[in-house]
């Protein structure tokens, strides 16, 4: 064999084998995910956490997010706010209904519900709602879906304990009775 159809043949294998392995970077029905990124399904949709980080009053960028919080919420001295920033993806042939339950689970199995946001006043905030075939939430060309971070807020008051009690668990709830996700969250 020509040194040339040696090489061709190397080359055609590597090709071979790599498309074997697949390129993409989604898992069909994972519903675990080791690290913010990856995506996770739960009742047909998959969820992808964009980004997560402690939210401060003080930076004019996270006073948009912190808008539309409830009368008199705010968080205690030993508390801080945290943002999960989530994308959902219908990739299915029917409408799905988007998760409505989620919380954060430390270490220390101390849990943390979503403080809720006044949609009027909040572009940001995740909304549930039912994700028609081939869309996302956040809808395209919204204030969520056009900024940096291309995702939906899902607002968390913690304890600063909890910060030192990693890693941190994002638990996607099943609306339909099948398998919850969990993502830890970097922190």
């Amino acid at each position: 064999m020509t040194r040339l159809a040696s090489i061709s043949l190397v080359t055609l294998l590597a090709l071979t084998a790599l498309a074997a392995a697949g390129c993409g970077n989604k898992v069909d029905t994972a519903i675990v995910g080791e690290t913010e990124g990856i995506y996770v399904g739960v009742d047909g949709l998959t969820y992808q956490v964009q980004i997560s980080r402690i939210l401060n009053e003080a930076s004019p960028e996270d006073r948009a997010y912190l808008a539309g919080l409830p009368e008199g919420e705010e968080p205690a001295a030993d508390e801080v706010w945290f943002g999960v920033f989530m994308r959902v993806e219908n990739e299915g042939d029917e409408e799905l209904p988007a998760a409505e339950g989620f919380r954060i689970v430390d270490t220390q199995e101390e849990e943390f519900e979503p403080v809720e946001l006044d949609p009027e006043v909040n572009a940001f905030g995740y909304e549930p709602r039912p994700v028609p075939p081939g869309e996302l939430l956040p809808e395209l060309n919204s204030p969520a879906s056009d900024n940096t971070i291309q995702g939906s807020l899902i607002l968390f008051k913690l304890k600063v304990q909890s910060l030192y009690n990693r890693p941190l668990e994002l638990v996607i709830e099943s609306s339909r009775g099948g398998d919850d996700a969990v993502v830890d969250i970097d922190v």
